[in-house]
């Protein structure tokens, strides 16, 4: 059965399952360069040893990337080290409510930029469709006040490419797929980032 099946709400085995998870990742392989990763990775290091922040935002499940990434950052992925400056957009609901109440829920995450970032920082963008109106506003703003952005999508990258200096994406258009395979690429991300900072 298909990931598109899948999409659909049709019911799958578990080791069906798996192996649809197994095949993205391994098309991933092929898909996304080293290189990416590579430049990913320099850009986030370079923002921490020059004093800036990288910022996370994201959505609902991203939402929750956004924290688990933060949290590996600020605390630690595997090696001990000192603290990263690293900021979830998603973290705080008053200060989302209370913007999203007063103005609207599009801008949310470009206030928080204008708060937050500046010249040299980054800004990683997760969408899996990168459609969300939100994140894309937020990468707008980055780049305005000349931040780095990368973004970690599903395939293509949607509107959101265009903003992106690096584009992280995952070759697939299932939301639930991509998010696994999404955890792969940021664990990756925050072990080699943490590496280079131990060092």
């Amino acid at each position: 059965m298909t990931a598109l099946a899948q999409k659909q709400g049709n019911i799958v085995k578990l080791g069906d399952y798996l192996t649809q998870s197994a095949d993205l990742i391994r098309a991933t392989v092929t898909h996304l360069s080293e290189a990416k990763m590579e430049q990913s990775i320099g850009l986030c290091v370079d923002a921490f040893r020059n004093g800036k922040s990288m910022l996370v935002c994201g959505n609902g499940g991203s939402a929750s990337d956004a924290m688990h990434i933060t949290g590996e950052l600020v605390g630690r992925y595997l090696k001990e080290r000192t603290a990263l400056r690293c900021i979830c957009l998603s973290d705080n609901p008053a200060t989302l409510t209370a913007w999203a109440n007063d103005y609207d829920y599009a801008s949310v995450f470009a206030r928080q930029v204008e708060a937050f970032g500046g010249v040299g920082s980054v800004l990683l963008a997760i969408s899996t469709s990168g459609n969300s109106a939100n994140v894309i506003a937020a990468a707008d703003k980055a780049k305005q006040m000349g931040m780095n952005v990368i973004g970690l999508t599903g395939q293509g990258g949607g509107k959101l490419a265009k903003q992106c200096d690096v584009l992280l994406d995952v070759p697939s258009k299932v939301t639930p797929m991509i998010q696994q395979v999404h955890i792969c690429l940021y664990h990756y991300l925050c072990e080699h980032i943490e590496a280079r900072m131990a060092g």
